[in-house]
């Protein structure tokens, strides 16, 4: 494998695992301290009111995070045409989710510049190994 395809594979791990993160801090942590100053919830009524949405949403996340980790191990193990598939798909859709993100409004550009430059390097290098295959 070129050096190229395994940066990529750690930042998909890398990127997988902020969105592991964000899937305990939307869906198990959803009351605490911490998650209320990383999402900016001002008001016990709006804890409660996005408490089911949030949950719902931190999901979306696992299963996003458990696309790139899946994908990582696969390519280790051989299987390197799904895991490659996984990899691309799941960094793909957390990159397209930033960028929505990002369209919602200027409050949201610092967390969707987190939650979408890991992915962005994994697709950049995956695209470059396997173009070019150093």
């Amino acid at each position: 494998m070129s050096v190229l395809l395994v940066i990529s594979g750690v930042f998909a791990v890398l990127a997988g695992l902020v969105h592991v993160y964000i899937f305990f801090l939307e869906s198990v942590a959803w009351t605490s301290p911490r998650a209320r100053r990383t999402f900016g919830i001002a008001s016990e009524n709006d804890l409660q009111a996005t408490r089911t949405l949030a949950f719902n949403q931190g999901f979306y996340n696992l299963f996003l995070a458990i696309g790139a980790l899946l994908g990582v191990v696969l390519v280790i193990a051989g299987s390197t045409t799904s895991g490659w598939t996984l990899v691309v798909f799941s960094t793909a859709s957390m990159l397209g989710a930033a960028v929505i993100l990002a369209g919602t409004g200027r409050r949201y550009l610092n967390s969707a510049f987190k939650q979408g430059t890991l992915p962005f390097i994994a697709l950049v290098f995956a695209l470059l190994g396997s173009t070019i295959g150093v």
